[in-house]
């Protein structure tokens, strides 16, 4: 019973730490400046940012920035879509004056074809599926960094991926020099 008590307190308190906590921080937030590099949005997306010199990048996929015309499909090699996508990553963290070894955090999402004609596997075949994914992944990716250069990431298996792609990335990178987009 006393125990129980304890918990129930405790519980309470941390919830209200939480809460006040979770105030300062929304009321310490102020509104960018016009013009300042906090405030900075790439032309190419609203939703990717700098701010305090680290560019924030957004879900970028294989068919990201690619015209109606130029898509590639969810039955297309898994190969095109590594090289797409990570060609994507470089020309959005270049706009953004970045370089691929300025990446601090990458998360990357991968998963398989959902299409009519293409069977899903089940059990084993489907974690081997996701095994050659990441084998493939790490062949493709390594090129597109300078020796020991290859940022922290994880590498996640997901149902689903918008956008017709079989692999999406999301993270940071640190800016090192200036840019347009940043201007």
């Amino acid at each position: 019973m006393q125990t129980n008590y304890r918990r129930r307190c405790f519980n309470k308190i941390a919830a209200m730490l939480a809460t006040i906590a979770g105030v300062r921080t929304v009321l310490a937030q102020t509104a960018p400046q016009a013009g300042s590099a906090a405030g900075a949005r790439n032309a190419a997306s609203p939703n990717n940012r700098v701010h305090a010199g680290i560019y924030y990048f957004p879900g970028i996929g294989s068919n990201s920035g690619s015209g109606r015309g130029d898509r590639i499909l969810v039955t297309d090699p898994f190969e095109k879509h590594v090289t797409r996508t990570m060609d994507a990553l470089k020309k959005s963290l270049e706009a953004a004056g970045c370089t691929m070894d300025s990446i601090l955090h990458l998360e990357v999402y991968i998963c398989l074809p959902h299409a009519d004609g293409v069977p899903m596997p089940s059990g084993k075949a489907k974690f081997d599926a996701y095994t050659a994914q990441y084998q493939t992944l790490n062949k493709i990716y390594g090129t597109y960094f300078s020796a020991g250069r290859a940022p922290a990431r994880a590498c996640m298996a997901v149902d689903w991926i918008p956008g017709d792609s079989l692999i999406e990335v999301v993270g940071s990178a640190r800016v090192v020099t200036s840019s347009p987009a940043a201007a």
